[in-house]
This record gives C-alpha cells, sequence and structure tokens, in this order.
C-alpha cells in the first residue's frame, strides 16, 4: 500500500535510519558521508533527548531502561516486549521531535531506529531458534508500524561479527563477555537476514568487501537519492485519508 497526495506531490524530506551492530562503524562512516553533502541533513543522535529546547521523555524514557539493565551493554533489563514497546515510543518521540525539519525539505537521519529494536527483541523472545527470531523481528516491525511511519530509507552497515566486537571493546574500554558476543553474533545475522526480507527501504553496506572509502560513498550517495519520490507520511492510526503529517494535505490510498 502506497499512500499518494491528493493535490501537489509532498515536499517533505526524507527519513533516513543507519543501523548496525555495536563497532560496525555505523556513526563514523554516516558522518563521513555526512561532511561531503553541500547541504547537511539533521542527525538525530544530537536531538533525541531534547524536544522544545529542554531534556525530552525520549531521553527520560532511555535513562530508565539503561537504569534497569545496567551493565548489560544492550539495554536488557529482563523483559524483552515491555523493553520493546518502550524503545518504540522512544522513537515515536524522535519522529515528534524532528517532523518541523522533515515538514521544511530536510533529510534526518536517525541514528538507530525501529529496526535495532526489532532485531535486539526478537533474539530476546525467540533466543534458540534463528528462523523465528526473524519472523518475530518482522512481527516486532509491524508493530512499530502501527506507532509510527518506518524509515524511508535504512542503510545497514554490517562487517565480521569478531572485527565489530574488537572495535566496540577498544571504544568503549570494555571486554564482553562469552554471552554477550554471542549476542552480537546473533543479531549480526538476524540483521543481514532480515534486511533480506525488505530489499526496497534497505541498502547494505558490508564491511567486509569494500574499503571505508568506498563504504562512506556509497552512504553518501543514497542519502543525496533519498529525497526523490517521497510519499506524504500519515499517522498510522487514522488510515486511509489522513492529512499528511508534513505538508497536511488529503492523502488517498492506491495498492502497491
Amino acid at each position: 500500500m502506497t499512500i499518494t497526495p491528493i493535490g501537489p506531490p509532498c515536499s517533505r524530506g526524507p527519513l533516513i535510519s543507519a543501523e548496525g551492530l555495536n563497532g560496525v562503524g555505523k556513526t563514523y562512516l554516516t558522518n563521513r558521508a555526512v561532511e561531503t553533502l553541500e547541504t547537511k541533513p539533521l542527525m538525530l543522535d544530537e536531538f533525541s533527548e531534547w524536544a522544545n529546547g529542554r531534556p525530552g521523555l525520549g531521553g527520560a524514557l532511555l535513562r530508565a531502561l539503561y537504569e534497569a539493565s545496567v551493565p548489560d551493554p544492550f539495554l536488557r533489563g529482563g523483559t524483552p516486549m515491555t523493553e520493546a514497546l518502550l524503545l518504540m515510543a522512544i522513537k515515536r518521540h524522535d519522529l515528534d521531535t524532528v517532523l518541523p525539519s522533515l515538514s521544511g525539505g530536510l533529510a534526518v537521519i536517525e541514528g538507530r531506529s525501529v529496526d535495532t529494536t526489532a532485531v535486539c527483541q526478537a533474539l530476546l523472545l525467540q533466543p534458540d531458534d534463528p528462523d523465528a527470531a526473524l519472523q518475530t523481528a518482522i512481527a516486532l516491525l509491524d508493530l512499530a508500524s502501527s506507532y509510527r511511519p518506518l524509515p524511508d530509507l535504512t542503510i545497514l552497515v554490517t562487517d565480521d561479527a569478531s572485527k565489530a566486537l574488537e572495535r566496540a571493546q577498544r571504544r568503549d574500554r570494555c571486554v564482553f563477555t562469552g554471552e554477550q558476543a554471542d549476542f552480537m553474533r546473533e543479531a549480526c545475522a538476524l540483521f543481514e537476514r532480515l534486511a533480506a526480507t525488505d530489499p526496497v527501504r534497505y541498502r547494505v553496506v558490508d564491511r567486509r568487501h569494500i574499503d571505508e572509502y568506498e563504504a562512506a560513498e556509497q552512504i553518501r550517495a543514497w542519502i543525496q537519492g533519498a529525497g526523490d519520490g517521497l510519499s506524504c507520511l500519515v499517522e498510522p492510526w487514522q488510515g486511509p485519508g489522513a492529512a499528511c503529517m508534513c505538508c497536511g494535505q488529503r492523502t488517498a490510498a492506491e495498492a502497491a
């Protein structure tokens, strides 16, 4: 199903997410790509904890999850479905804070979006069955899409999980437990399988096959082209005929 405006095309900016494991270089490569763009996108990592110039609800929810899961680096507090719903609420909060920028035609890049939530929580809900974890991740994304629109483009940065683990430990000056290292490897595999289910939305940068210069150039090109032919954003719970969240036009639903 696609959403099209009844009037002139929507002039909003694209909503892009950059996903990947700790240590794959997601933030580093995205920042390198953005440096070369003439018009800089809004980087949501820098603003997700703020609303109207002050600390926002998203930051408060994230701090609560962190405190409940210490010392786990993956925010696992023992109640994966509750944590999934809270993380989805944070991502809805993030969208609310950037709607003015999207409405003004600016590209917005989320450091992580609902895909990370889907992958990590699916592994916790289905820890011993990779196929069931994949189906659960897809179902969690479907649930997330009832909270807010999914990104127009999702850039997945992936690498050999062992190399990502080495980088993450060096960067954070910590040593992951064997269980945490296994979780990273399982998340790496699930991320790649999930991306393969939706080649229209996902673009994959595999650092096992290209160097950082080519990776950054790929990301730059994808960001630059993400604003072409965008449909309106509507509140998922309002259904067909709802007004666009950015341009305010009434919309019509068409079969894809």
